[in-house]
């Protein structure tokens, strides 16, 4: 009888030191994957933040070692992203992301989360009023879709002109229903250098800010968060089969520290507005 006691000891023994054994196994591999260094493509402003949260204290606290990467174009940036080249990357908007997503269903990412608002603004160098815009006026419009169609719809948002009912991501100003003012629309690429040219041009924030301009003070109309420009939100983006590691979805928790977001507001005069949703606030309904 004693012997067979002795015999469930041993077995007991035996099986609590494998288990000890295991669960020091997995806690190093975990180790060793919050310790990867995650790399991040992005640019203009962007890059400039990514530069500063890697660098930063809550960055370490976290755990997180980033290496920031800038690029250029967004196809590339995003082809990179869906293989491995690059972990995650920061620069694009969810309307974006959906239609890269459509253009290459082989190549398909994942958004992780929202970062903020960057407003477009309707700028002029010779009027100072939305009310002031002649009969006839010109505006710039920029030569790339996404941007387009996000002017177009800012200019009916403030009710320079009616829509189509089926206005879409991939829509142009021949969708316009109805042009009361009767503007005249010419694509640039979209600087602040054209605005002399013009009457007004539709700018992006990056833009804007890059000629020194802030889209809360110089702009006669701008975006605002809501409904109608949900899908001009920014994102973090990663390949479909990273989207549930846990380094990656702790990026857009660093992204909306207070102290993080503080530096942003101050070294952006507040015209990237945080936006802190689910990805499900940025679908259509």
């Amino acid at each position: 009888m004693r012997s067979w006691k002795k015999l469930v000891l041993v077995v007991a023994a035996l099986l609590a030191l494998v288990s000890v054994t295991a669960c020091g196994k997995t806690t190093s591999s975990t180790a060793t994957s919050s310790n990867k260094t995650i790399v991040i493509g992005s640019s203009g402003s962007d890059y400039q933040i990514w530069q500063h949260i890697a660098q930063s204290p809550q960055a370490k606290k976290a755990g997180l070692k980033l290496k920031v990467k800038q690029v250029a174009d967004g196809n590339v940036t995003n082809s990179a992203t869906a293989e491995g080249q690059l972990d995650v990357n920061a620069f694009q908007s969810y309307a974006y992301f959906e239609q890269y997503n459509k253009a290459n269903p082989s190549q398909k990412l994942a958004a992780l989360g929202t970062t903020y608002l960057e407003p477009m603004g309707l700028y002029s160098k010779k009027y100072k009023r939305l009310s002031q815009l002649p009969d006839g006026a010109t505006i710039g419009i920029s030569n790339d879709p996404a941007n387009a169609t996000r002017g177009l719809l800012l200019l009916a948002a403030a009710k320079l002109i009616t829509l189509k009912p089926d206005f879409n991501a991939l829509s142009t100003v021949k969708d316009i229903q109805s042009n009361p003012k009767h503007l005249k629309f010419k694509e640039v690429d979209p600087s602040v250098q054209v605005l002399p040219d013009l009457d007004a041009g539709l700018i992006s924030n990056t833009r804007a800010l890059d000629g020194g301009l802030n889209v809360l003070k110089d702009s006669l109309v701008h975006e605002k968060l809501s409904q109608d420009t949900r899908a001009n939100v920014n994102i973090l983006v990663t390949a479909v089969k990273n989207k549930n590691k846990l380094e990656l979805k702790k990026l857009v928790t660093l992204y909306h520290n207070s102290t993080i977001q503080a530096w942003i507001k101050k070294t952006f005069s507040g015209t990237k507005i945080e936006v802190n949703k689910p990805i499900s606030y940025l679908q259509k309904k």
